[in-house]
């Protein structure tokens, strides 16, 4: 792979993301009510999910999930429904929270990086996006694992940067928020993880008509 190919496929990268998609969608969410530097567990859980998907691309196993419409659809509605519950359960927990004096605990890491893995694990199409995008930029004439190697580190360092910067917007709109508005931020954040939910499920829908 030459540098110039390189280039191109980081073009495609960024065109690719530079439109929001749920796990930009459930950052910014997360980031509202957590802040920056505990939603990063959640970047980091995303990134995570994509490297599976990314090393699944390159084993060969996208061609089982497309093969297996049962299981695409079973692991895409976990998801969904994992989101919508967390969306719900966060829009009637801000009644509570700004209704007494005893504020809830925070997010414990490990949910928050639950939720970035869940959120993009939920699209087993990312295993066929990889599978598809990776063979256009590489050269088979040299050593194709070290070539798979910069295309997946491009791909993170690049939505690492995007999730980055869509938290600290979300962080930085939050905290000009009154006390009297925070419970409203709460709400807004939940109705954002059900509607990161419902742009995997209209992704779903349309994968099943196609």
């Amino acid at each position: 792979m030459t540098f110039d190919t390189w280039v191109m496929y980081l073009a495609t990268v960024l065109v690719f993301m530079s439109t929001p998609g749920p796990s930009h969608l459930l950052m910014i969410s997360v980031s509202m009510t957590n802040g920056f530097r505990r939603s990063f567990a959640t970047a980091v859980g995303d990134l995570c999910a994509n490297a599976v998907q990314m090393s699944l691309a390159g084993a060969g196993l996208a061609a089982v999930l497309i093969a297996s419409e049962f299981g695409f659809s079973v692991i895409k509605w976990l998801g969904v429904t994992y989101l919508v519950w967390m969306g719900l359960r966060q829009i009637r927990t801000s009644f509570q929270q700004h209704s007494s004096v005893n504020k809830s605990k925070p997010a414990t890491l490990k949910s928050l990086w639950i939720k970035g893995f869940v959120t993009s694990a939920a699209n087993p199409k990312a295993v066929v996006f990889f599978a598809a995008l990776f063979p256009q930029f590489i050269d088979p004439d040299k050593p194709v694992v070290v070539q798979i190697l910069i295309l997946g580190c491009t791909y993170l360092i690049v939505d690492g940067l995007f999730l980055s910067s869509y938290g600290k917007g979300a962080q930085w709109l939050a905290s000009r928020v009154t006390r009297s508005g925070r419970a409203w931020v709460d709400r807004i954040a939940g109705i954002g993880l059900i509607g990161t939910a419902m742009l995997l499920a209209m992704k779903s829908s349309k994968t099943l008509q196609s």
